[in-house]
């Protein structure tokens, strides 16, 4: 179900999980688009494992850009205000994850919404956590 307004959230509901693309094919243009292509770190696993890395990571402002685009697909006409993260491990290119968010508060008469985020790998180990805040139509 798509969200349109305020009036149609619920406390506690959860989002559709959400699957990005972190494949080394989606995140290394990523990163070289933003300035970020040199040094390996993010686009090729071996150079980042020569870094310290346990491999190459999916940078984490394309972390924050899942967690809008799983907010946008629940409700395409929210206006995501604030994203606050932690990013508790790395995430990793080539790894897949999934982004579950969950409704946390609802401010009605102001057609504010809170969630609750978090980025999981395969190992079902939180990689990100954080909260958002959205504006929705009260009408």
């Amino acid at each position: 179900m798509s969200v349109k307004t305020i009036a149609d959230v619920e406390f506690g509901a959860e989002l559709e999980p959400f699957q990005p693309d972190t494949s080394l094919a989606a995140t290394a243009p990523f990163a070289e688009a933003v300035g970020w292509g040199r040094g390996g770190r993010f686009n090729d696993h071996e150079r980042a494992k020569k870094e310290g890395l346990p491999g190459a990571l999916v940078p984490g402002i394309m972390a924050m850009g899942f967690l809008t685009s799983m907010i946008h697909r629940w409700s395409p006409v929210a206006k995501v205000e604030h994203i606050d993260t932690v990013f508790r491990a790395p995430l990793l290119a080539d790894q897949p994850c999934t982004i579950n968010a969950v409704v946390t508060d609802i401010e009605t008469e102001e057609g504010l919404v809170q969630l609750d985020l978090t980025v999981k790998n395969s190992a079902d180990e939180t990689r990100v956590f954080g909260t958002a805040n959205v504006r929705l139509p009260v009408a």
